[in-house]
């Protein structure tokens, strides 16, 4: 009420108190008119006393003095004392005839009062009422005296009492409303501190926390607000913590499962295939009729061994310290294209210090990476797929200091079967991953075709590369 939608506190509480003291400045308005009234009917029923009494004077006097004067009632006395601009006062007789009258001009100074206000004045007071007092001789009455006041010099009147009331209480309204507004616009300034640490706190800065207020309330909010950043961030940070755990775990777990599967699996298979050559250099010289059969066990031996590898390389990276972040990447690409035959076209695109970036992280970055592309090969129907990394330093920043962030990006021309990329598995472990390096990241599907994946992860600290490393990496990628 009184208010638009969605504007300011002040303006809101500013107009509803101007509301109200325009209602209390109303009711003053009012009260100052009936009193106006009161005070009018009580000079009326004064001036009609004194008239009545004047009148029964004059009656004994007659009646007393030898020589009475020839005339009555003598109104010229009374008038003389009493007369004001549209009074009136006369002597009704007893039969109802007006006897003899006196009544005061119009206000000669002032303007009319407006159409609208002597409506209102004359429908809510009695503007035509005239006092009457009995004029009695020995007892019995004779007549009446009569005192009124013309309605329209009783209107001005009223109104010019008004007119002298309202400029005060309008200048009172808008110093009302200043002193107001100002009062809650400094008492209410705390509220942008809140608004902007409540911005922070949804743009994920947990460090928000708000200063002390004069306010008792704002005090509470403060209290309030400090306390669930504070759990906010313990709970971010426990549940980074578990994830990281996790993480951890799980590529744990997939070294000793890549180990179990290379000392076990795979040495099964190289005794397969040790078993078929050997069946098959003795089956060539006593039953040829074997060496198909032979020749069958050894491509499939050999199939599983190359898939065998392709998981074992799946669940166990290389060993990204020794041979660096780019040559890993570069051989992951490469083993794509081996595999896709030419079906899809994977490229890399590195920019910045890339092996220069801890173990840790880089060991992170190669498994999104590694996730990100197989469930763009496996998901978007995809013809081209392009994996890019950069690392952004610090511009103040020395060489082997600070870096800012490092973004990982995939994108591809495929068609996504997720546009929102919050159901897939693979998605999701990404997703867990950035949070658990306090990293942001981002799935958008085009409108017609194509989808982007982008990661950004801050960074502390970049390495200063080993030189045995370089060689390292520079054999792996030839």
């Amino acid at each position: 009420m009184w208010a638009f939608a969605n504007s300011d506190l002040k303006y809101r509480l500013t107009l509803r108190i101007s509301a109200v003291s325009a209602a209390c400045f109303a009711a003053i308005c009012a009260y100052v008119l009936f009193d106006a009234d009161r005070s009018v009917h009580a000079r009326i029923d004064a001036i009609a006393a004194v008239t009545a009494r004047t009148l029964e004077l004059q009656q004994s006097k007659m009646h007393w003095v030898n020589s009475p004067p020839s005339a009555f009632p003598d109104l010229d006395s009374v008038a003389a004392t009493v007369m004001s601009p549209g009074l009136c006062i006369a002597y009704r007789a007893s039969d109802g005839q007006i006897v003899q009258r006196f009544c005061g001009g119009p206000q000669t100074e002032g303007h009319d009062p407006p159409t609208a206000f002597a409506t209102l004045y004359r429908a809510v007071f009695d503007t035509k009422r005239e006092t009457t007092r009995p004029v009695l001789f020995r007892g019995d009455k004779t007549g009446e005296a009569v005192a009124w006041i013309d309605p329209a010099v009783l209107t001005a009147d009223a109104w010019h009492e008004l007119s002298r009331l309202l400029p005060v209480l309008a200048t009172a309204q808008l110093l009302l409303c200043a002193l107001v507004y100002a009062a809650l616009a400094r008492a209410l300034r705390p509220t942008r501190l809140i608004r902007a640490g409540l911005e922070r706190i949804t743009a994920n800065d947990l460090t928000a926390r708000l200063p002390p207020f004069d306010l008792a309330e704002l005090s509470a909010i403060r209290d309030a607000f400090n306390q669930l950043a504070e759990n906010l961030s313990a709970a971010i940070a426990q549940r980074s913590e578990l994830t990281r755990r996790l993480i951890a775990l799980q590529d744990d777990e997939r070294r000793h499962l890549a180990r179990e599967m290379h000392d076990e699996f795979g040495q099964s298979l190289a005794a397969i295939r040790a078993l078929t050559a050997s069946i098959r250099h003795s089956a060539a010289r006593d039953c040829p009729d074997l060496l198909v059969e032979c020749d069958g066990i050894a491509r499939m031996a050999t199939d599983m061994m190359g898939t065998l590898r392709g998981a074992l390389f799946r669940l166990r990276p290389p060993d990204i310290e020794e041979l660096g972040l780019v040559a890993s990447l570069e051989g992951l690409v490469t083993g794509w294209n081996r595999r896709q035959c030419g079906e899809r076209r994977f490229e890399i695109r590195l920019a910045g210090p890339v092996d220069r970036l801890p173990a840790a992280l880089g060991v992170n970055l190669y498994r999104i990476a590694q996730e990100a592309l197989t469930n763009a090969a496996k998901h978007a129907n995809a013809t081209r797929i392009l994996l890019q990394l950069t690392v952004n330093e610090a511009p103040a920043a020395p060489a082997g200091d600070a870096a800012a962030a490092v973004e990982l990006t995939v994108d591809d021309d495929g068609r996504s079967a997720d546009p929102t990329g919050k159901s897939g598995m693979g998605l999701l472990g990404i997703r867990e991953r950035v949070t658990a390096l306090d990293g942001q990241f981002s799935f958008e599907v085009g409108t017609s075709e194509g989808a982007r994946l982008h990661v950004c992860i801050p960074v502390a600290v970049l390495q200063v590369l080993p030189l045995a490393r370089l060689h390292a990496a520079t054999e792996y990628a030839a």
